[in-house]
């Protein structure tokens, strides 16, 4: 494999900068889609997606969206487009397993920092001229002009990355909890809970009413589920924001850390946690919640739930809320704010000149605003209609005809430029990505959590993590080892006896830092006493 880099890096700002900014006399020489020509012989483009093995989706890798990006963009230029399968819960697993056979594809794309950095450290990316890319691809360089992400495209003083698009990161409103309205007004609440104390009230008394056993559900420990901020005290120091509030490793010692899993053994040795849910998979949750056997439910909104669907054709009396967001089950009401870019697209060190092209030519194709359309909205008439008093799409939720979209409106083909749709006002913007053929109908719901979020995030209650412009090369060392070794701890944590609690966090805490966190915050440390570090915006 040819080796890039032989040291981990971390997000350089400064860096970027410097190796990334393109002149605005180059931008203005690019002439993108007009000046491609077919390549002369066959280029092959390998593009990811993820596999979430969900049902009643088509083959994430051949079906009627894939030959469409073939018919309309490949075939014109020369290009053999294939997408490769890459396992939304094992990401790491399926690219190294790619590496090792040097069959990469030629992009490799995440979310999170740590791993495309892992990916740069490991020799699979390869550096990129920000000049180039811009004169093939003006308009999505121009986009990340427009959202302040050239700081974020560099390694330590190398260019590797573009940065896809992410509308309205701060306040997150498109992530949902819907929660058994019914069940709450079983137990005499006409409101869903807004503290954590009426949350285990009425999980209690659902509970021993007999309505659901273990309502509180659960599922396995993932990287990064346990999100502190609602656990945090506000304003928030920013030394330890800086050294623990990363999304990857999480803070095992750390005060807000300790109140999470204090909470999560009550809520096990109440009964209020399912006891499996440490071998219970986020589908068997889901299922769980359709057949009536957990309280609430979280996802992502789309124009088609199939959660929610099936949830009502199961129950078909049932009442739903969702969660305001100014309730808790926590201390605050607090969440984690998104990056502000959606997927970080690198390049695979194994693909051609001509390849690494062809990536950038589709990245600029599918930016032009009538492919990215068609794309996120699919075909009039059968995916979507149009309004006829706001002329704006509306999706057809239950389509299943020969132009099926995949998971979510195709969302893990078109994030490559943008994380979701986006048509008209925001209002509108939740009505597109709101079913709108459910016995209950989200929208205003969704609309108003939006407006208090933005109220909350104004207060500080949304932030985003630490960014660093230097090197934390132990975070990469010890990122697989540490991860581990919270899965097991917290598990162990949770169903451990409340009086055994304090003594079992303190020996876990120790033995944590000692496996490689205490040389992780020592190295953030250093790195925000020198001035290397992103900063908490200041709220009034």
């Amino acid at each position: 494999m040819r080796k890039n880099l032989q040291r981990v890096f971390a997000l350089a700002l400064t860096g970027a900068m410097m190796a990334g900014t393109v002149s605005a006399f180059a931008a203005e020489e690019a002439t993108g889609m007009d000046s491609w020509t077919a390549f002369e012989e066959t280029v092959e483009l390998a593009i990811p997606v993820y596999d979430r093995g969900a049902e009643g989706v088509p083959d994430v890798s051949n079906n009627y969206w894939t030959q469409w990006i073939q018919e309309n963009f490949g075939d014109q230029y020369n290009i053999n487009v294939t997408f490769v399968p890459i396992t939304r819960s094992d990401v790491m697993t399926d690219y190294a397993l790619l590496a090792a056979a040097e069959d990469l594809p030629t992009v490799l794309m995440e979310y999170d920092y740590p791993k495309v950095a892992q990916w740069a450290a490991d020799g699979y990316l390869t550096t990129i001229d920000l000049d180039e890319f811009a004169k093939v691809a003006p308009t999505y360089y121009q986009s990340m002009v427009d959202n302040n992400q050239l700081i974020y495209t560099a390694l330590g003083d190398e260019t590797y990355f573009a940065m896809a698009e992410r509308p309205y990161y701060n306040t997150t409103y498109r992530y949902q909890t819907w929660v058994r309205m019914d069940w709450l007004r079983e137990v005499g609440y006409d409101h869903v809970p807004e503290t954590r104390e009426e949350w285990v009230d009425a999980m209690t008394k659902i509970k021993e009413a007999g309505i659901c056993e273990y309502p509180g559900g659960g599922f396995m420990i993932g990287n990064g589920s346990d999100q502190t901020q609602p656990w945090r005290t506000y304003p928030m120091d920013e030394t330890e924001w800086a050294i623990h509030g990363d999304y990857n490793i999480l803070p095992l010692g750390w005060e807000p850390n300790y109140k999470l899993l204090k909470s999560a053994n009550a809520d096990y040795n109440a009964g209020i946690t399912n006891p499996e849910y440490y071998i219970t998979t986020q589908e068997d949750a889901k299922a769980n919640f359709v057949n009536g056997k957990c309280y609430s439910y979280s996802d992502y909104i789309g124009p088609v739930m199939d959660t929610l669907t099936a949830f009502y054709e199961a129950n078909p009396d049932a009442e739903l809320a969702i969660v305001p967001a100014g309730a808790t089950s926590a201390e605050v009401p607090a969440w984690r704010a998104e990056n502000p870019f959606g997927m970080i697209v690198g390049f695979s060190s194994f693909a051609s000149e001509d390849e690494i092209k062809a990536a950038w030519m589709y990245m600029e194709w599918l930016s032009q605003e009538e492919n990215l359309f068609t794309f996120q909205w699919g075909i009039e008439g059968e995916n979507f209609n149009y309004d006829a008093e706001t002329g704006l799409p509306v999706a057809v939720s239950d389509y299943d005809g020969e132009y099926k979209q995949g998971y979510n409106s195709s969302k893990d083909y078109w994030c490559i430029v943008i994380e979701s749709k986006e048509a008209g006002t925001i209002e509108q913007v939740v009505e597109a990505n709101t079913p709108q053929d459910l016995p209950q109908n989200f929208t205003e719901d969704i609309i108003q959590f939006y407006y208090d979020r933005v109220e909350l995030a104004a207060q500080g209650y949304g932030p985003s993590d630490c960014q660093f412009s230097v090197p934390i090369e132990a975070q990469s060392e010890y990122l697989t080892t540490l991860q581990e070794l919270y899965k097991e701890y917290r598990d162990n944590l949770t169903m451990c006896a409340p009086e055994e609690f304090d003594a079992l966090y303190e020996q876990y805490a120790q033995e944590y830092l000692d496996a490689g966190y205490q040389a992780v915050i020592d190295e953030r440390l250093e790195a925000y006493e020198a001035g290397n570090t992103t900063k908490l915006p200041i709220y009034e």
